[in-house]
């Protein structure tokens, strides 16, 4: 793997992780404003923009957990693609967490995230994302 992909490949851990942390000031950080999507909760339509995605973030971050309360995101199989100052990572993200009763439970969505080099940093600027049924 080289450097590039190996930096796309944290930056969307990086990213997955303030999702789920409901860390808007993360995610803004490293999207960029006009941002594109297509993903479940837009049903069916291309989202411009982080207006639409601010809403499922919480007013306040999520503290993060102890260890083992947390729920485990793997990026599974990762297949990323540098194309100049733009890369494409198209994996399968799985995330490991348990209910309320405790039991063990395992979602899956296949994702593919395009990045672009904006002055120098890398931006999140498109998505997609369908659950695995």
């Amino acid at each position: 793997m080289t450097a590039t992909n190996d930096e796309i490949l944290q930056l969307t851990h990086r990213l997955l992780v303030a999702i789920f942390r409901g860390d808007w000031a993360t995610y803004t950080e490293l999207c960029a404003e006009d941002i594109t999507a297509f993903e479940p909760e837009a049903k069916g339509h291309l989202v411009e923009g982080l207006p639409f995605h601010q809403n499922y973030f919480p007013s306040k971050p999520t503290p993060a957990k102890r260890p083992g309360e947390e729920p485990t995101i793997t990026i599974s199989s990762p297949s990323i693609r540098v194309m100049g100052d733009a890369a494409l990572i198209a994996y399968v993200r799985l995330v490991q967490s348990k209910d309320d009763a405790g039991n063990h439970r395992t979602s899956a969505t296949e994702e593919t995230r395009v990045w672009q080099r904006v002055k120098g940093a890398w931006k999140h600027v498109h998505f997609h994302r369908s659950p695995i049924l």
